[in-house]
């Protein structure tokens, strides 16, 4: 069966995110079935109807499949949401096939229900996309595909997500297979590995274990460093470990480590860490690995506000692992989420003091927690009448503290970094535009440790 995926994020701020989705889902549907992708990315506005078009003619497909990475933005102060383009993308695909459309992707997972029917899709694919193969192997099989695991049929209630069971995952599709391949590379050089899915932690805000399930399902580390290697071949100039949370596992963490040393990979990388008391020459074994940044998820550094978002750590924590990474000579940035469950102004106040002792590090500051259906926060925001339980939440809701005003807090967050670049609302802004002019000239990497206070 002829299948066309088409990657509907158009994002590019402040770099450019290959979509890692559709290669493992590539790899997953090849080679029973005939893929094609077709990434939006790096089309200008003008160009978007165009190529959806002239793929369907070149390549006639008899499913296409659209991934949906976000839904909006997250800022609560300049939220931009991205559903007038998703169903832009539908309408053309409409205007020019009659082949079923099948929805997938983290941001559909989130709203499987209402994106099927905002869009006017005929299936969907909750949870990871490699479900994607039992639904089109039936569809060419002239099945009825109704009851198979993670597939959304119409005029049925969405599914819950099966996570994969270990193994399950398949082989990831060279990075090639993607046409825009070398868009990335110019812009930033960063190609994304995954080392593991599912996450155990229990952020009160977080959608992750609903996309890729509660339970830890590490990679083995020889696989992950084949998977490096062809990355690097490929012509990456800077992994993205693309997981939850890197340090989820510290063991896994540093035995990925250990084979990316001995296989004698010579990128740098980094990914997304919880800012947990790390083990005893932790980061040193990472820095000695080649990791060269680590984004920790920090949020707050309130210990009053910590618990009540249901981090695992405390502001302690914190600065243990900030010292450790630091001194293992590693890159680091920490974002925070202030206005969530507990936050005050003087919890507010107590973080951004915690801040101004986070030397050499980058700070990204979100005022305001966006609610996502399904998860703690909704339920809490429910039960304090912020929310009806069957409110749509496809335009952006943000969770509002008692006595609390959002804005109050960008302008806090703003007064207290005046004159840092390195104190930074959202991702955008003068940060985004050096990381852009620096891509350009050919540097690689996320840049962020540029604008790092000292």
């Amino acid at each position: 069966m002829r299948v066309l995926l088409v990657s509907v994020n158009r994002v590019r701020t402040p770099y450019p995110v290959h979509p890692i989705g559709l290669d493992y889902l590539a790899g997953a549907l090849a080679p029973a079935h005939e893929v094609q992708i077709l990434d939006l990315c790096p089309l200008a506005e003008g160009e978007v109807e165009r190529a959806i078009l002239s793929a369907i003619k070149e390549h006639g497909p008899e499913a296409v499949g659209l991934s949906l990475r976000n839904i909006d933005s997250l800022e609560a102060n300049a939220a931009t949401g991205f559903l007038p383009g998703a169903k832009r993308v539908a309408e053309i695909v409409r205007s020019a096939t009659d082949a079923p459309l099948i929805l997938g992707g983290p941001g559909f997972t989130i709203f499987p229900a209402e994106l099927v029917r905002s869009l006017g899709a005929d299936f969907g694919v909750v949870g990871e996309g490699e479900r994607a193969r039992a639904l089109v192997d039936a569809l060419e099989a002239k099945a009825d595909p109704l009851g198979l695991p993670g597939v959304l049929c119409p005029g049925h209630p969405p599914p819950a997500p099966v996570p994969l069971q270990p193994g399950e995952e398949g082989r990831r599709a060279p990075p090639g297979n993607n046409p825009a391949l070398g868009f990335y590379l110019a812009h930033g050089g960063m190609l994304g590995i995954q080392t593991q899915r599912g996450c155990r932690l229990r952020c009160v805000y977080c959608t992750y274990p609903q996309i890729e399930g509660r339970v830890l399902r590490t990679f083995d580390a020889e696989a992950v460093l084949s998977e490096a290697r062809a990355l690097e071949e490929a012509g990456a100039r800077y992994l993205v470990l693309t997981d939850s949370v890197f340090n989820n596992s510290p063991a896994h963490a540093l035995a990925v480590a250990a084979a990316f040393r001995r296989g004698g990979i010579r990128l740098p990388w980094g990914g997304f860490f919880a800012p947990s008391a790390p083990p005893d020459g932790f980061y040193e074994a990472l820095r000695e690995a080649g990791c060269t940044h680590a984004e920790f998820g920090t949020e707050s550094l309130s210990d009053a506000v910590l618990p009540r978002i249901k981090k695992p750590f405390r502001r302690a924590d914190v600065f243990r692992a900030h010292a450790a990474a630091r001194a293992a000579g590693i890159h680091v940035a920490h974002f925070f989420a202030l206005g969530g469950p507990g936050e005050t102004a003087a919890t507010a106040e107590e973080t951004l003091d915690g801040c101004e002792e986070l030397a050499g590090a980058a700070l990204f500051f979100f005022c305001g927690m966006r609610i996502y259906p399904r998860t703690d926060l909704f339920s809490v925001a429910v039960a304090e009448g912020q929310i009806r339980r069957e409110e749509d939440l496809l335009e952006p809701v943000f969770y509002r503290p008692d006595g609390l005003d959002l804005g109050d807090l960008v302008r806090a967050v703003r007064r207290r970094g005046e004159g840092r670049r390195g104190w930074v609302v959202g991702t955008g802004g003068e940060f985004s535009g050096i990381v852009s002019r620096l891509h350009a000239r050919g540097r690689s990497g996320p840049l962020w440790e540029l604008i790092a206070d000292a």
